[in-house]
């Protein structure tokens, strides 16, 4: 069993844990918006498709919101993941095999549902020599080639540090090319064992060397497994200063008792702080707050940035 205990938590976060019950705040709880004719429309092209969105997948709360927006989320290389984050919910295991089909599937199903911006993840397949970096670019690639106007943004993991397989993916020139650095310097070891702190930062530094001014990068934090103000506004600052131009901040919920325990529900003051103390530090968009995803209107966050212009005949979300 692994534990830390980190400076002023009230409990422990442990691994394999049983997960101490506690109220949602009010914050977190919504009411389901009823579904408009967009959301509806894709809820039918997908259920005609092979493939599943990360939006319904994780259960995303705010997949109404983004759908609305012709926007969603899809995941590449598998099921199995080569690396255990204490924090995620897809499985950790040896990959059954290698897909080279999928990017014209994934990109099949984005023209089919008409999407107007397209978020491209994938689990890490260290397997591979490069990292699954062909499945990325190659996706994003096929996307372009069936809907010119889809924007793009790949959420790639570190490659292993390998610069010729993140050269892949840059080339490819996404409208945004990110990388999650999730957690702060302190407990990055144990969140993230498989991935550095330094490491996952060079990935973003290099990324925005290799683009061209017309792509950005983009990174993640989630709050709630132990971290301090202090700690976030360092990581904010370490991000900022490898050239990082959005930033999503988000509240961690504990997926099953096999995962890092709940430290605290961040109220939405915090997060608005964050926002406003993001955007002073020269970030061209921040989305922080208690229901935020890292794609939660990631085409909105594009335009925010400059690097992608929603088509004036689409939804606005």
């Amino acid at each position: 069993m692994t534990s830390i205990v980190p400076e002023g938590a009230t409990r422990l976060t442990v691994v394999d844990a049983p997960q101490i019950a506690q109220r949602k705040p009010a914050w977190l709880k919504q009411d389901v918006p009823l579904a408009g004719p967009n959301y509806r429309e894709l809820k039918d092209v997908m259920r005609g498709q092979s493939l599943h969105t990360v939006c319904e997948e994780a259960r995303c709360p705010n997949i109404h919101q983004c759908w609305e927006a012709r926007e969603a989320s899809f995941l590449v290389g598998g099921e199995d993941c080569t690396r255990r984050c204490g924090f995620c919910n897809i499985a950790t295991g040896k990959p059954k095999g290698y897909d080279t089909d999928e990017p014209r599937r994934v990109a099949e199903a984005v023209a089919a549902m008409g999407l107007n911006f397209a978020v491209v993840t994938g689990v890490a397949r260290d397997d591979l020599a490069d990292g699954g970096a062909w499945l990325y670019a190659e996706t994003c690639r096929q996307i372009r080639a069936r809907l010119p106007g889809c924007g793009v943004e790949l959420l790639i993991p570190d490659f292993r540090g390998k610069p010729d397989a993140l050269r892949i993916v840059t080339d490819a020139e996404p409208e945004v090319l990110s990388h999650n650095l999730e957690t702060v310097r302190r407990l990055f070891r144990h969140v993230r064992p498989a991935f550095s702190y330094e490491g996952s930062l060079a990935v973003l530094e290099r990324a925005r060397a290799w683009m061209p001014a017309h792509c950005a990068t983009k990174s993640n934090l989630i709050l709630g497994m132990g971290e301090t103000e202090d700690e976030v506004l360092e990581a904010m600052r370490d991000l900022r200063a490898v050239g990082t131009q959005i930033l999503t901040v988000t509240q961690y919920l504990q997926p099953t008792h096999k995962h890092l325990a709940l430290q605290r529900y961040v109220t939405p003051e915090e997060f608005a702080r964050y926002e406003r103390l993001g955007m002073a530090m020269g970030f061209d968009h921040v989305e922080s707050g208690p229901l935020v995803r890292s794609s939660y209107k990631a085409g909105r966050q594009a335009q925010d940035a400059g690097v992608w212009t929603r088509p004036v005949h689409a939804a606005t979300g």
